[in-house]
C-alpha cells in the first residue's frame, strides 16, 4: 500500500471509516532505498494517525517477537493520544493444539509491556486473515477501546477515587524552601479523547514517579488501557474563593444580605408609611 485508502461502511449500524496506510519501516532502511514515494506514504500514514480515534496497529505473527520499529509505531500512537489495539494476524503460522491463540495474544501483550509499561494490557487480538478465524473479534474490541477512549467521567467519581488513593498512597513531601506536605485538594477532567486530568494542589509540582502511579491506578480503576492518561498540576488558591469579605458573617450581600435588606425596608416605609409586607390577596379576596 502506498497511499492512505479510505473506506465508509457500517459495523452494527455504526458508522465506521476505515483507513488503510502504509507500512512504516524504519528510517534508515528508507534511506538506503532512497524511495522518495515511500517518505510520502509514510508522512500520509502519520497524517491519518492524527485524526484517527483508534489505531490498529497490525503485527505478523511469524516473526515470533515484537520488532523494535513495531514498538515504536505503538509508542507513536499513544502519544499522538489515540487509542491502540493490536492485531495479531497470521496465528495460523504458529497456534496448535498446545499454544492457543489466548496464549499467543498474551504473550504479545506482555512484550509491549516489557518495554512499554504504560501500553500494559492494550486490547490484543490474535486472528487469521487468511483463515478468517478470530477476526470477527476484532471490531468489538475497537469499539470498546473508541467508547474508553472518549469517556468522560463524573468530577464526584473522580474526586472519591482521589481521596482513596491519596489515603493509601499519600503524596511525596516537597522540600522546596523547607518541608511542606503536599495536598491534592481535587481533580476534574478537562477533556477526553484522550482523557485528560486537572490535578489542584497546594504546591507547584509533583514528582513524575507520583503521577504515572496516579496514572497506572487511574488506568486499573476504570479500565483505560491502550491509550495515554495525561495529568497535570495546577497549583490552586491557598484560601478559599467564596470565604471573600462579602461572604463574612453579619456583612451580607444580594438579595439575603442585611444591607439590601435594610435598604428594601426603608423603601417600604417610604412609599407604604407601614415596615410589613402587603400580603398578596387570592383571588376570591380580590374579586369581592
Amino acid at each position: 500500500t502506498r497511499d492512505s485508502i479510505s473506506v465508509n461502511w457500517t459495523w452494527n449500524d455504526r458508522p465506521v471509516q476505515l483507513v488503510d496506510t502504509a507500512g512504516i519501516r524504519k528510517s534508515s532502511n528508507r534511506a538506503k532505498h532512497g524511495d522518495d514515494i515511500e517518505d510520502m506514504a509514510v508522512r500520509d500514514a502519520m497524517r491519518a494517525l492524527k485524526v484517527a480515534d483508534v489505531a490498529v496497529l497490525v503485527l505478523d505473527a511469524e516473526a515470533g517477537v515484537l520488532q523494535r520499529q513495531e514498538l515504536a509505531i505503538a509508542d507513536a500512537v499513544v502519544r499522538e493520544g489515540r487509542s491502540l489495539v493490536i492485531c495479531a494476524n497470521k496465528m495460523d503460522l504458529i497456534v496448535d493444539q498446545e499454544y492457543s491463540a489466548k496464549q499467543y495474544a498474551m504473550d504479545v501483550s506482555q512484550q509491549i509491556e516489557l518495554r512499554f509499561p504504560m501500553l500494559r494490557k492494550t486490547p490484543v487480538v490474535a486472528m487469521s486473515s487468511l483463515t478468517g478465524k478470530n477476526v470477527q473479534a476484532l471490531m468489538p474490541v475497537v469499539f470498546n477501546a473508541r467508547d474508553r477512549w472518549q469517556r468522560v467521567i463524573s468530577t464526584g467519581i473522580l474526586n472519591r477515587w482521589l481521596q482513596e488513593v491519596t489515603a493509601s498512597h499519600p503524596p511525596p513531601t516537597v522540600r522546596s524552601g523547607g518541608t511542606k506536605a503536599t495536598k491534592i485538594k481535587y481533580i476534574l477532567q478537562t477533556k477526553g479523547r484522550p482523557p485528560t486530568f486537572l490535578l489542584f494542589c497546594n504546591v507547584d509540582d509533583i514528582p513524575q514517579s507520583y503521577i504515572r502511579f496516579l496514572a497506572r491506578n487511574f488506568q486499573d480503576t476504570f479500565f483505560m488501557f491502550g491509550m495515554d492518561t495525561r495529568m497535570s498540576i495546577k497549583k490552586s488558591s491557598e484560601t478559599n474563593p467564596y470565604s471573600g469579605n462579602a461572604t463574612k458573617k453579619g456583612k451580607g450581600f444580594g438579595l439575603g444580605g442585611r444591607e439590601a435588606r435594610k435598604k428594601r425596608l426603608f423603601q417600604r416605609i417610604k412609599a407604604t408609611g407601614s415596615p410589613n409586607i402587603e400580603r398578596r390577596r387570592s383571588s376570591k379576596q380580590r374579586y369581592k
